[in-house]
């Protein structure tokens, strides 16, 4: 069933409902007002024949031959049907129609066993409403003796047709089905409408969804308006941004990788052919060796830096923190630069107080290495590289700063982009492949901090990162606190 099917249909079930609801409370309102109705002309038409009985104290006369008798005034014509008794049911007068003796009859029993007044009787398949009025003179103090041809009371009993009450709840009835039909008939033909034309927008973008294949430049047509349509529009057009972003980068770093992987590997399988094309000395072997050892090494730190890229955020949230302060473990960190020719240019600016962080000393490491060698090839031999840390009442930090060429600011949002290479790091011909900061970054969310790079261009660079807190909850279960999103490359 289709989306417009379901909301016509839906909108047919709504409205139906209240139609439904409103015609069976008219009709229940009429039904009541028609039979109130009936019921005060019923009364009236008691009370006019009551006056033809004239009460005084010593009884009740029935003489209409000797008064006007308002017959012909009868709303009710000849419909009406009426008897004058005596209170144990004796006739005095009555009206001729055919079988009005009968009814009237029946209509007086139900009243001497307690039916309401006035009641309701069916006879000879018809319906009938039916009054009664006790005429009586008021008590008097005295007994006053009846005179000839008085009753001490009469009963007054008048039964009118329902028929045209039901014959007006008949066709009123009829009206409200026919007028509801007719309402639903076009509600149903206009909801469809509208529902279609509501959702030619949403008919279009499955249409063009369709047609797109694997063409991710192609967009879901714009709607032109600020609804939910436009929304959905917006955000899945947002979508297919993203894909074709997510899509172009992986391509670019296929691309890009498998360039860093075969320069090696051709230097390595050129070394050594040129080496067995005839015999050499054993120096110019180890020479050989030596440089297929460096083209090796190179590799591997290629491949290293490509899995560890290559691996999911859950994967490379490694167990095992430890809590250690950065205050001391940074100076036995940099210890092991020692054999660095430009050792001596590395210094750290102790903190006063401790900073404790929650880490993984071994990949912490890996990281702050990138960032220094990063440092360091970029900056002049005896220029400082400096090193400082510290905490803020959310995280731990370490800052290094050098006093190298910088890099400029339309080139800083790419700088954690796998295989980025800013220009100036091509002109001077400074090695390396692009991985570094790309590494350091993914260290740093696998961490649950972040980092990130300032600079102002031939003035240096300064790269801050950021490091939770060590809190017992990590230190107990070796649980990685939230990480950021932040990915990237090297200089």
């Amino acid at each position: 069933m289709t989306l417009t099917t379901r909301l016509s249909l839906f909108f047919l079930a709504a409205l139906a409902t209240v139609l439904v609801a409103f015609s069976a409370a008219l009709y229940v309102l009429a039904h009541r007002h028609l039979t109130r109705q009936l019921d005060d002309r019923l009364d009236a038409s008691a009370r006019t024949l009551a006056s033809a009985a004239e009460i005084k104290p010593d009884g009740v006369e029935w003489e209409p031959e000797e008064r006007p008798f308002p017959f012909t005034s009868s709303p009710f014509g000849d419909e009406l049907r009426w008897n004058v008794t005596t209170d144990d049911g004796t006739v005095v007068d009555q009206s001729t129609q055919e079988g009005a003796r009968e009814l009237l009859t029946e209509a007086e029993e139900g009243f001497r066993t307690g039916h309401r007044n006035p009641r309701r009787v069916d006879r000879a398949g018809r319906a009938w409403q039916a009054t009664r009025i006790r005429l009586a003179p008021e008590l008097a103090p005295h007994p006053v003796p009846l005179r000839r041809g008085k009753f001490s009371a009469l009963v007054l009993t008048v039964a009118v047709p329902l028929d045209p009450v039901h014959g007006t709840l008949r066709t009123l009835a009829a009206t409200l089905t026919g007028l509801t039909l007719a309402v639903l008939a076009v509600a149903l033909v206009a909801s469809r409408a509208v529902c279609r034309r509501a959702l030619a927008p949403v008919t279009r973008m499955a249409e063009t969804a369709r047609s797109m294949g694997t063409d991710l430049t192609e967009r879901l047509p714009d709607t032109r308006s600020t609804d939910e349509i436009a929304n959905l529009t917006s955000a899945f057009n947002g979508l297919l941004d993203r894909l074709m972003e997510a899509f172009e980068r992986e391509r670019r770093f296929a691309g890009e990788a498998s360039h860093q992987l075969r320069t090696p590997l051709t230097a390595l399988i050129g070394q050594i052919e040129v080496a067995l094309r005839r015999d050499r000395p054993p120096q110019e072997y180890q020479r050989v060796l030596g440089a297929v050892l460096e083209q090796a090494g190179r590799l591997r730190r290629v491949i290293e830096a490509l899995l560890f890229l290559a691996r999911s955020e859950s994967d490379a949230r490694l167990p095992g923190l430890e809590r250690i302060d950065l205050a001391k473990w940074v100076p036995a960190r940099l210890g092991e630069w020692a054999d660095n020719p430009r050792s001596r240019d590395l210094t750290f600016e102790a903190p006063s107080e401790e900073v404790p962080a929650a880490l993984h000393p071994d990949l912490f490491g890996e990281l702050l290495d990138a960032v220094l060698d990063n440092a360091l090839k970029y900056s002049e031999p005896g220029t400082p590289v400096t090193m400082r840390a510290g905490r803020t009442a959310n995280d731990v930090w370490v800052e290094v700063e050098d006093r190298g060429c910088g890099i400029s600011a339309d080139e800083l949002p790419h700088l954690f982009r796998p295989f980025f290479r800013s220009e100036t790091a091509r002109k001077r011909g400074v090695p390396g492949v692009g991985l570094g900061l790309a590494v350091a970054a993914r260290i740093a969310s696998a961490l649950g901090g972040t980092i990130a790079l300032t600079s102002e261009g031939g003035r240096g660079c300064r790269v801050t990162i950021r490091l939770p807190l060590s809190l017992a909850r990590e230190e107990r279960t070796g649980e990685l606190g939230p990480h950021s999103s932040t990915q990237g490359g090297e200089l």
